[in-house]
């Protein structure tokens, strides 16, 4: 009668072992599970196989691990399905801004030879101050607003210098202070069309004379 050599189950058992934490130290998948249960059915004693009661539980695990699979994998395709129509649909509802003005952040004016309308975010009821500086940074327009309460304050700049000469055509710095503190400015610019820039930015408008700007961002629609 043939005989079983002694360290057989040993070298199987540290294989099958070693098998298991394999397995374990990642993410459990369908494939992982199949051979785990591969491994253990080689790994096996012959004079004490595994039970039929705990290899039908063990099938059952398996079934229902491949389930669980490919519902998570469903609902991930459900969930990229959904995003993907809110998007189209935003984009689409945001071609209805095309050839309108909106007011956005910015902090230059592009003069093109009429006025040009802009805004202040003012934080706290103050009296608000307005300077156009040109390209060399020399302050060639000053606008008190006077007092202003908190919110969004409009103003129109004329395209003129402090002495009501009419400046050259070309980009403006716009500063805005209330006192100390310094104020962010927005410009009135006219959509030419709408895109989407992937998920960092969503839709996003093109604006004459400001260029990209998120949705998200327009504070008014003129």
């Amino acid at each position: 009668m043939s005989t079983i050599p002694g360290n057989s189950s040993t070298n199987s058992s540290t294989t099958n072992t070693s098998n298991v934490n394999s397995a374990l130290s990642k993410t459990m998948t369908q494939a992982d599970f199949l051979k785990l249960m591969t491994a253990q059915l080689q790994a096996q004693d012959p004079t004490n196989p595994v039970d039929n009661s705990q290899f039908v539980s063990q099938m059952a695990q398996f079934s229902q691990l491949s389930t669980t699979q490919q519902l998570d994998t469903d609902l991930q395709t459900l969930s990229s399905n959904i995003n993907s129509a809110l998007q189209t649909s935003q984009v689409l509802s945001s071609s209805n801004l095309v050839n309108r003005q909106v007011m956005v952040p910015s902090s230059t004016m592009s003069f093109e030879g009429s006025s040009m309308k802009g805004a202040v975010n003012v934080t706290t009821a103050s009296d608000v101050t307005v300077q156009v500086l040109d390209g060399n940074g020399n302050v060639v327009r000053t606008m008190p607003l006077g007092a202003q309460s908190a919110g969004l304050s409009q103003f129109t700049w004329d395209g003129k210098d402090d002495n009501g000469n009419t400046v050259a055509q070309g980009s403006y710095t716009l500063k805005a202070t209330a006192g100390t503190a310094s104020l962010d400015t927005y410009v009135a610019g006219t959509v030419t069309g709408v895109g989407y820039g992937g998920s960092s930015l969503g839709t996003y408008l093109q604006v004459a004379g400001v260029g990209g700007v998120s949705l998200s961002q327009v504070a008014q629609i003129l």
